[in-house]
């Protein structure tokens, strides 16, 4: 491909949420017999998904689908307290791997239901996030996907109600600032939390984006068809390159592409994605990296998790007489990357 020039927007590619999620079921992996089982796909990427059934993952839509005792970890992408009820009755380990930004927004729902609130929430019909989310408080809740969805429900509400305004974790800005501001339109009392709950990290790669998309002759955002913030990226592009490409791997590629290419990664596509498709791209002038800021959050492992290898680790220290025999204190200073790369080795 005649590619001159790669512009790699940084931050991209792995969420601390995901790094979280996905260093937890290799962890599951690790400690019980295949097979482990896990409820919806842990990330919405369709090579991590494939590296774990590898590993004897079976990924299931249902936990009555789960066999009693048998392990079990609920996505990130959080899970309705239905789900979660059920999940602990059947008898098994079970990990929530849910994402600390996602378990702050079903905080924020159940306390306002709780408090008389009609809660919009912005979100995607049918989104794993969206549905677990939606059932914390399912009488207070309205899913709102437009403008016109605020005005629907103005219309409906008696005067007076008290409304707050949520919204998926994996939204662009662009998306959310629209029906934000008709939100504040329509319900001039409008109760909104302190801090967004837009993902700080959806957020950084979409900034990063938009400092390379507009230098770019196209743009390559790498990440699965079902994954919100990958589509968000593509939508991000949209609006400022005049080509924009969203491919799963570098054989997607088309053979046309020329000039200067942007290249970033939904938060759940892995850097050897990223890495394949530069390789794939081979630009004559080389590859820019674009720092726009650091990211160093930790998330660490599921609270469910770290009891069961601390019990563990405590065991085997007394037959083995070493101080960490699972490696438990690695989970730190270990990254998602590195944990699929051995995986695969």
């Amino acid at each position: 491909m005649p590619v001159e020039r790669v512009l790699l927007a940084s931050p991209r590619g792995f969420c601390a949420g995901v790094e979280k999620a996905i260093k937890a079921l290799a962890w599951m992996v690790r400690v019980f017999e295949p097979p482990v089982y896990c409820y919806h796909e842990i990330v919405h990427n369709r090579h991590v998904v494939d590296q774990f059934r590898a590993q004897g993952v079976v990924f299931v839509d249902d936990v009555a689908q789960v066999p009693a005792g048998a392990p079990l970890m609920l996505s990130a992408h959080g899970s309705a307290p239905q789900v979660v009820q059920a999940a602990r009755r059947h008898g098994g380990v079970v990990v929530d791997a849910v994402c600390p930004l996602v378990t702050k927004v079903h905080h924020e729902l159940k306390v306002r239901a709780r408090k008389g609130y009609r809660v919009l929430y912005v979100g995607h019909e049918g989104h794993e996030e969206a549905v677990g989310t939606m059932a914390v408080a399912p009488d207070a809740v309205h899913l709102v996907q437009s403008e016109a969805d605020v005005d629907a429900v103005a219309a409906a509400l008696d005067p007076g109600t008290p409304v707050a305004l949520l919204a998926q974790t994996t939204l662009s800005h662009d998306e959310w600032s629209g029906i934000m501001t008709r939100a504040h339109e329509r319900f001039p009392e409008l109760w909104m939390p302190n801090r967004s709950d837009l993902c700080f990290a959806t957020t950084n790669r979409q900034a990063a984006l938009k400092a390379i998309a507009g230098r770019s002759d196209a743009v390559v955002v790498i990440g699965s068809v079902n994954s919100s913030n990958t589509r968000a990226l593509e939508k991000v592009a949209g609006g400022l390159c005049r080509r924009v490409l969203r491919v799963n791997e570098a054989d997607e590629l088309p053979d046309d592409l020329t000039g200067t290419v942007g290249v970033t990664a939904g938060a759940s596509a892995p850097d050897a994605l990223v890495d394949a498709v530069v390789a794939r791209l081979a630009p004559r002038h080389g590859v820019e990296e674009v720092h726009v800021t650091d990211e160093d959050e930790y998330f660490p492992p599921p609270p469910e998790l770290r009891d069961l290898l601390r019990a563990l680790a405590g065991a085997l220290a007394l037959g083995l007489m070493a101080p960490d025999p699972v490696g438990a204190a690695s989970d730190r200073h270990s990254s998602a990357a590195e944990v699929l790369a051995t995986m695969a080795s």
